[in-house]
């Protein structure tokens, strides 16, 4: 607006101009007209200018849990007590040594020593846990586990003292699966204990793993005791193999195979859902055979029926 009226204001004063005169005057209006716009530029520039907005941060991912549908197996009661956490087990402990002592007991001759009866006590009822370490060098459990030796002692002094409770476990059925339950339990701990052991303790040499060594070992740490003394020989197993070796051998060989093999491949605690699966198989088996629900234990009962 400034240049128009100068522009006015030029052309209505001096109409006689010349020319170069009115390029002058042209010139000049015009750089008023770019005064302007650069002053009006610079005015809008030198406003205050707004922060930028602050980045919004990105989400990062993070990946879920990986589910376990199996979780189940081993989040119950009934898993808990077979695993046997604190003080489960050492009543498992104690219960699996009385019922050895009902077996040894009775096998016991009229005249034998005191020591005899302790020593006896003690090879039947750690003999796997005996001769297993030995051939793997470390330490025999009795010797490791103070825990063994006690269990030992407490239920030879009942057995010793108190042999009325040998017929009370032969007498009652109720005791008698209670006990069988703790046995098993205990026997089952100390096979997966003993082939995983042995497992991770001999190398593999043709296959990826090592694998007639731990299902070996596994076997003799669930049944050992039976074959010491060594004054035995094999005569334990000049019949057949019994139900506690055979359940070994099954349980160890399972185990060791699962936990080595793409079986367990994405399983969650595998070892833990294995022991349990493995202490329900003892526990069936041993129940069965305590109770004479086999079919050879119905043939036997059929032939005396029969011969009477």
């Amino acid at each position: 607006k400034i240049s128009i009226y100068i522009y006015v204001a030029f052309s209505t004063t001096d109409s006689k101009v010349s020319p170069h005169n009115s390029m002058s005057i042209g010139s000049i209006v015009a750089s008023l007209f770019a005064f302007g716009k650069l002053k009006k530029f610079f005015s809008s520039a030198s406003q205050t200018i707004a922060p930028a907005p602050s980045p919004v941060p990105i989400p990062i991912p993070v990946p879920e849990e990986m589910s376990d549908p199996t979780a189940w197996m081993i989040d119950n009661s009934l898993s808990e007590f077979l695993l046997m956490p604190g003080g489960v087990l050492y009543m498992c402990m104690l219960g699996y040594t009385f019922l050895h002592g009902c077996k040894v007991f009775k096998a016991f001759p009229k005249n034998a020593s005191l020591s005899y009866k302790i020593v006896s006590m003690v090879l039947a009822c750690t003999g796997g846990g005996i001769m297993v370490p030995i051939f793997l060098n470390s330490i025999p459990v009795p010797l490791a586990n103070d825990a063994y030796p006690i269990a030992i002692l407490i239920s030879f002094a009942l057995h010793y003292y108190f042999p009325i409770l040998r017929e009370v476990a032969g007498m009652s059925t109720i005791f008698k699966v209670l006990l069988v339950v703790f046995y098993e339990c205990t026997r089952s701990g100390v096979v997966v204990k003993i082939t995983y052991f042995a497992g991770s303790t001999i190398a593999a040499s043709t296959f990826g793993f090592p694998l007639f060594g731990p299902i070996a070992c596994g076997t003799i740490g669930g049944c050992g005791g039976a074959f010491l003394p060594f004054s035995k020989g094999l005569d334990p197993i000049k019949a057949g193999l019994a139900s506690p070796m055979l359940t070994a051998f099954v349980g160890a060989t399972c185990f060791h195979l699962y936990l080595n093999t793409s079986l367990s491949e994405g399983c969650v605690d595998a070892k833990a859902k294995a022991h349990v699966f493995m202490t329900l198989f003892f526990i069936a088996v041993g129940i069965v055979n305590t109770l004479g629900l086999s079919a050879s234990a119905a043939k036997t009962v059929a032939v005396k029926t029969k011969s009477e």
